[in-house]
C-alpha cells in the first residue's frame, strides 16, 4: 500500500508497508508502522502544526493591520509661568496630530488618533497658563485633548519628536501670553484652513425591526466630557453609563420593548447627537441619565427634568446652563438651528410632546419613591438641549448627587441601580399603556 499527498508542485509525502523510509521533497526520513500502516514520524506532524500556526498568525497581523491598537500616551508634564508654558506627553509611537483654537473660554483643541491615556491626575492640576485640561476617546479612532488657559495666548510651537534615549515619540507644546485681537486672529486663520475644526462626523445607528414601545436610554456625558466629580472620585459619565446598561438589561428582560442606548462606552458624543439617536431610531421616550454636583457637600436627591423655555427655578437653570455646556467642554462648535414656529402643525406635536413629558415625568417620580431619595419638588424644567426632540417624549433624570458621600455610595451599588432600575421599568409600563390607549 502506497499513499502520497501532495504539497504545491515539488513536495509530497510517500508511505510504504516495504520501506521504513518516506519523502518529503528532496528530505527522508524514516516512518514508523501502526498496524498495517505506516505513519510520519512525530517531528514532521510538528512542522505542520507550525506551518498551519504561521498562517494564523499572519492572518491575525493583518486583521490588526486593518484595525490598529490605540496609541499609548504617558509621562504627562506641565511648566511655565503665566508668560509661557510647555506642555511634554510621550507616546508609544508617532501620532499624526491637528490642532485649533475655540474662545469663551480660551482653548487650544489637540485632536489625537484613538489613544489611552495613562496620567497622573497629579500633573493635570493649574500650571502656569494652563487653567484646565480635559482627554478622551471621541468615537472610533480619535481621541482629544483640550487645555483651557487663563486668558488669550498664541501658540508658538507644537512639534512631535522621536526620543533620543528611549524608544517613542512626545509631543511638545508651547503657549505663550498674548493679546485678544491676536488671539483672535490666530483662531480665524487656523478655522479657515480646517473649516471643519470642532465637529464630529455623524454615524450611523442601528434601527428597530419591529413596531414595539422603544425607549431611548442616554448616559450623559462621556470620553472627554466626564461631567460631575464625586468626593470619593467617582465620575458621572461612568455611573451614567453603569445605570444605562442596567435599565437596557431590565426593559429587555420583559421582552416588551426596544432599547437604544445612545453611548454604550466612554466616548463623546455632541447633545444633538444624541437627540439625533433618539429620533432616527423612532423613539416613543427618551431618558437622559445624569448625576448632579453642588458646592453644599450634604445637600442631596433625585430630580426629574423636563423642557421648558423658562426655567422652574434657579438651580434648574444653572443645572441646564452646565449641562448645555458640555459640547463646549470638549472643544465643540455649538451651531443652534432656528426652529419654525410659525408651522401650526409642528407647533401641534411639540404641545403633545410636551405634555407626555410631563406625564412620564409625574409617574416616574412616584415609582421613585420607595428607593430613591428624592429633592423637594422633585419635577422641574429648564431649557436643556438634550431634551429638544418635538416629536420625542423626554425627561433628564439627575439620580443624585456625587457631592453627597452617601448618595455617591448608592450609586456606585450594583444591588441600589438594579432596584432604582426596576422602579424606572414600571414607571415606562405605565406610560406606554396611556401613550398606546392616546394612539401615540
Amino acid at each position: 500500500m502506497t499513499t502520497t499527498i501532495k504539497v504545491g508542485s515539488r513536495a509530497g509525502v510517500r508511505v510504504s508497508n516495504r520501506q521504513n523510509a518516506g519523502r518529503i521533497g528532496w528530505l527522508r526520513f524514516p516512518s514508523y508502522k501502526v498496524g498495517r500502516a505506516a505513519l510520519p514520524p512525530i517531528w514532521l506532524l510538528r512542522s505542520l502544526a507550525l506551518a498551519l500556526f504561521a498562517v494564523f498568525v499572519l492572518a491575525d497581523s493583518v486583521t490588526a493591520e486593518e484595525s490598529p491598537q490605540p496609541f499609548s500616551a504617558y509621562n504627562y508634564k506641565m511648566a511655565g509661568d503665566q508668560q509661557r508654558t510647555r506642555i511634554v506627553m510621550r507616546f508609544d509611537r508617532k501620532p499624526d496630530i491637528n490642532w485649533f483654537l475655540l474662545r469663551a473660554p480660551h482653548r487650544l483643541v489637540v485632536d489625537l488618533p484613538e489613544t489611552k491615556f495613562a496620567i497622573d491626575e497629579a500633573e493635570l492640576a493649574p500650571r502656569g497658563l494652563v487653567a484646565k485640561v480635559r482627554y478622551g476617546k471621541m468615537g472610533d479612532g480619535h481621541s482629544r485633548m483640550v487645555f483651557t488657559l487663563e486668558g488669550p495666548f498664541l501658540l508658538d510651537n507644537l512639534a512631535v519628536l522621536e526620543n533620543e534615549t528611549s524608544p517613542g515619540y512626545r509631543l511638545i507644546v508651547d503657549v505663550v501670553s498674548a493679546s485678544e485681537d491676536a488671539f483672535e486672529a490666530a483662531m480665524r486663520e487656523r478655522i479657515a484652513a480646517a473649516p471643519d475644526a470642532g465637529t464630529a462626523a455623524d454615524k450611523p445607528k442601528p434601527q428597530p425591526d419591529d413596531d414595539r414601545f422603544t425607549v431611548a436610554i442616554d448616559p450623559g456625558h462621556g470620553g472627554i466630557d466626564s461631567g460631575a466629580h464625586g468626593v470619593n472620585g467617582t465620575l458621572e459619565k461612568t455611573i451614567t453609563l453603569a445605570f444605562g446598561l442596567e435599565l437596557k438589561n431590565k426593559l429587555e428582560e420583559t421582552g416588551k420593548y426596544n432599547v437604544v442606548l445612545t453611548r454604550d462606552t466612554d466616548i463623546f458624543l455632541r447633545l444633538d447627537e444624541r437627540v439625533r439617536i433618539a429620533r432616527e431610531n423612532g423613539a416613543d421616550l427618551l431618558i437622559s441619565i445624569h448625576a448632579d454636583s453642588i458646592r453644599q457637600r450634604g445637600f442631596g436627591g433625585a430630580t426629574v427634568y423636563t423642557l421648558s423655555d423658562k426655567a422652574s427655578d434657579a438651580e434648574a437653570a444653572a443645572t441646564a446652563a452646565r449641562e448645555n455646556f458640555s459640547d463646549a467642554l470638549a472643544g465643540i462648535v455649538v451651531k443652534e438651528e432656528k426652529e419654525d414656529v410659525t408651522d401650526i402643525l409642528a407647533d401641534l406635536i411639540r404641545r403633545e410632546t410636551h405634555a407626555f413629558s410631563i406625564h412620564f415625568a409625574r409617574s416616574l417620580i412616584g415609582e421613585l419613591t420607595d428607593t430613591v431619595n428624592l429633592v423637594n419638588n422633585p419635577l422641574r424644567s429648564a431649557g436643556f438641549r438634550v431634551l429638544r426632540a418635538p416629536d420625542v417624549p423626554s425627561v433628564l433624570l439627575e439620580l443624585g448627587y456625587l457631592t453627597n458621600p452617601k448618595e455617591e455610595e448608592q450609586m456606585r451599588d450594583a444591588d441600589w441601580r438594579a432596584r432604582a432600575a426596576a422602579n424606572i421599568v414600571d414607571a415606562i409600563a405605565i406610560f406606554a399603556a396611556v401613550k398606546a390607549k392616546a394612539g401615540g
